[in-house]
């Protein structure tokens, strides 16, 4: 439950526990028992923390539960599947070339 603020016209300022169903609602001076209106004497503050580490708790929770995931490869493919990708090319005719690796090696 949240503490508010409150002020007495007789005893003055003082503090309460209240639920916030009732943060609206006058409270009783624990001193004199009378009503006292609620007031702000401070700004609220928030719990905030830097951004590189909020970044990185936003991160580890999506990680945990919702794994980010690469839509752009198809199922067992060789970088995700963890098999090196072939750089054999195979014609019509069944003649292997390798184009990009060593151009200058006959395959057998």
């Amino acid at each position: 439950m949240p503490v508010y603020d409150y002020e007495c016209p007789d005893c003055g300022p003082f503090s309460a526990l209240r639920s916030m169903a009732d943060y609206q609602a006058a409270a009783d001076c624990p001193s004199c028992a009378s009503a006292a209106p609620r007031i702000l004497l401070s700004a609220p503050a928030l719990a905030q923390m830097e951004a590189g580490r909020r970044s990185a708790f936003t991160t580890n929770e999506r990680s945990r539960n919702e794994p980010r995931r690469s839509g752009a490869h198809a199922p067992g493919c060789g970088c995700c599947s963890g098999r090196p990708l072939s750089r054999t090319r195979q014609s019509a005719t069944g003649a292997k070339s390798f184009p990009s690796a060593r151009p200058w090696m006959i395959s057998h």
